[in-house]
């Protein structure tokens, strides 16, 4: 396992669209290794492959609920309700912003052994799987940010 760069706004590779991922193979086992590595280095939830400079529809997310996910293709099949909170981005270091996102999500996805599922998620696993979906198709939570970026440590009034 190892340690991967995050790639930072600015850097054009997070404003691309993913590929898909055809078929399971050492390399991609790898990658996903390292992508948790480098998201827990880092203090994250969430990682998307663009993140660490691959193009593939691969996305790690750990919001302590005691399961890491792997998301592999991902596409959300349903949404409802709302949710308004504070919202940051290992791409976007030291910021964070106010963001409303779907309360509730349903997202279809392949798993490590390529097998497909679904999972049904609310609140914070909702949010964190709609913010690393977005990074598959070169969005970025800045795009959809409520009012002005904060530097972290400074508070909104939403907060």
């Amino acid at each position: 396992m190892a340690i991967r760069q995050i790639r930072t706004i600015g850097d054009e590779i997070l404003r691309k669209e993913c590929k898909a991922v055809k078929e399971m193979s050492h390399r991609i086992r790898q990658l996903i290794e390292d992508m948790f590595e480098t998201m827990y280095e880092a203090n994250g939830v969430g990682l998307a492959a663009p993140q660490v400079g691959i193009l593939k529809q691969i996305v790690v997310i750990d919001v302590e609920d005691g399961n890491q996910y792997v998301l592999i293709n991902p596409e959300i099949l349903e949404q409802r309700g709302s949710q308004t909170g504070p919202e940051g981005c290992l791409s976007v270091p030291g910021k964070h912003g106010t963001v409303t996102r779907p309360d509730y999500v349903k997202v279809r996805a392949l798993d490590e052994d390529m097998q497909e599922f679904e999972l049904e998620a609310e609140e914070f696993l909702a949010r964190a799987i709609c913010h690393e979906c977005d990074h598959l198709h070169g969005d970025l939570y800045v795009d959809i940010v409520e009012g002005e970026l904060m530097d972290n440590g400074e508070e909104s009034e939403e907060e």
